[in-house]
């Protein structure tokens, strides 16, 4: 135990002597800090001034990030969830509350009832008559309040990083003001929220291999899905004309500043809509994200300025292909002889992945601002209906910002025999392995008719990395998936010199 743990625990014992509880209870009537700070700006304030106007008492709450004991009086900057506020004490307000004032420490969590006022300097500050202690900090906080120098240690002990970096905070905050303005967008639209199945008998809907679980009492193998779109897509069927589900997605893959194993997506479907339809949506919520929550179309990523304003570009996928590979994508032994120079496998994979391999690796990152790609090599897209007069071509976009696929949709297969020779062309070993199943279920349902429609996916984590500025996936996942640690008493935080 660090010196400081054990001072911590002193002081425990002693509140515990003095008949405080360390742990604190309910505390009803709070006012937030921001809107202590806006009533304070109505009632003009001078410096030195306590006001007496019952207007001027409040009851507030949050976390000691910074105590200065100065003998007759004790000055504490408090965090809540809006920002920082004095709070001024001294033995002759307070009274009892006095010794408890003194046995706080950085990271206690106090509550506070008070009346507005102003130091000398001119500082707002709640003058507190009464104090409560709500719960007992045993650790100590970092030793710099903007947050958690270790990057690693960041996601580690997220609970420490969002109290102490109010950033961290703030792109948590904005990623949830992102998925609440898509929802309403989508509401506003006709489209219906709905929940499918995360543990799935087969999986589908994606090229990604999947997690596998046992259900214990029916004796059956289960997958995480990789996907709801099969399961979306029965919705239609069933005359749930517009749905959107926020999926929990989960695929058993590598971890990488873009990649987790664990991550949301927002996938929709609209009957009689087709890709064209997914483009005027996709450009609705992203960049519509970007004014109402961001309040700018223009935003910084590392080195680049990316610009949301729509309508943005729509290319050919051949057409991309050519002038940056430049290759024709139909000139396989030409493509496969470029593949073998970049150290590819090519000789183990099927044409359509070679030709997308040299895509991903020429064409990506050139598509800086949004761009929408069209009209895919069907063989990548065996769920997609395929282009009226050029058969070898799908009706499908990506979406690219900053070089990075956010969003993905198709003008949907609804034709069951197709679907049914698709599949089965994967299951016989063309295309991509890990889209090797065939969901009978699933071409039953169309069976019995889908309407025809657009589907659209967008990949929320990317978009608010893009949107908020950060530039790895786990900077945006609350609790991103860590490789272990060896046991131990516990990581120390940075040791800080200025304790309570």
């Amino acid at each position: 135990m660090s010196d400081q743990i054990a001072d911590r625990r002193a002081k425990l014992a002693r509140l515990r002597e003095l008949g405080v509880d360390p742990w604190g209870g309910r505390f009803v009537g709070i006012s937030r800090h921001a809107d202590i700070r806006a009533a304070a700006e109505k009632l003009n304030l001078d410096p030195g001034q306590v006001c007496a106007d019952p207007a001027a008492g409040f009851r507030a709450a949050g976390r000691v990030v910074l105590y200065r004991d100065i003998g007759s009086l004790v000055f504490m900057t408090v965090r809540d969830g809006t920002g920082d506020l004095q709070y001024g004490l001294s033995k002759k307000m307070v009274g009892r509350g006095w010794e408890l004032a003194k046995l706080l420490d950085l990271g206690d969590i106090v509550g506070a009832d008070g009346r507005l006022g102003r130091t000398k300097t001119g500082e707002l500050t709640l003058w507190v008559s009464e104090l409560t202690l709500l719960s007992k900090a045993l650790r100590p906080p970092p030793a710099k309040w903007h947050g958690l120098q270790d990057i690693e240690l960041r996601y580690r002990k997220r609970y420490v990083d969002l109290f102490a970096s109010p950033q961290s905070r703030d792109v948590f905050l904005k990623r949830a003001a992102i998925i609440d303005y898509a929802r309403r967008l989508l509401e506003q639209r006709g489209f219906v929220e709905v929940e499918t199945p995360v543990l799935q008998p087969i999986y589908g809907g994606a090229a990604a291999r999947p997690f596998r679980t046992h259900h214990n009492a029916l004796d059956l193998d289960l997958y995480l899905r990789i996907s709801p779109e099969l399961y979306l897509k029965r919705c239609l069927v069933g005359g749930l004309e517009r749905v959107f589900e926020f999926a929990r997605c989960f695929r058993n893959e590598g971890i990488s500043p873009r990649h987790n194993p664990e991550f949301t997506m927002l996938e929709l479907y609209q009957a009689y809509g087709d890709y064209h339809d997914m483009m005027e949506l996709c450009e609705a919520i992203i960049a519509g994200a970007a004014r109402e929550v961001i309040g700018a179309t223009r935003i910084k990523f590392g080195e680049q300025e990316i610009d949301y304003a729509t309508p943005w570009p729509r290319l050919n996928y051949r057409d991309a292909f050519r002038e940056h590979v430049g290759l024709a994508s139909d000139d396989m032994a030409a493509a496969r002889a470029r593949a073998r120079s970049l150290g590819y496998a090519e000789a183990r994979m099927d044409d359509a992945v070679v030709v997308h391999t040299l895509f991903e690796h020429y064409v990506e990152k050139k598509l800086v601002n949004p761009t929408f790609v069209l009209d895919w090599p069907a063989e990548l897209c065996p769920l997609t209906r395929r282009h009226p007069d050029q058969p070898d071509l799908a009706l499908r976009f990506e979406l690219f910002i900053n070089g990075t696929e956010i969003a993905n949709a198709y003008s949907e297969l609804n034709d069951p025999d197709v679907q049914r020779a698709n599949l089965s062309r994967q299951i016989a070993g063309e295309g991509d392995e890990t889209m090797r199943v065939m969901d009978a279920d699933f071409i039953e349902a169309l069976e019995y008719g889908m309407p025809p429609a657009g589907g659209l996916g967008i990949g929320i984590d990317r978009l608010v990395m893009l949107l908020t500025g950060s530039t790895s996936i786990r900077d945006v996942l609350l609790f991103p998936l860590q490789r272990p640690q060896p046991a131990s008493g516990g990581e120390a935080l940075e040791p800080r010199s200025d304790e309570g």
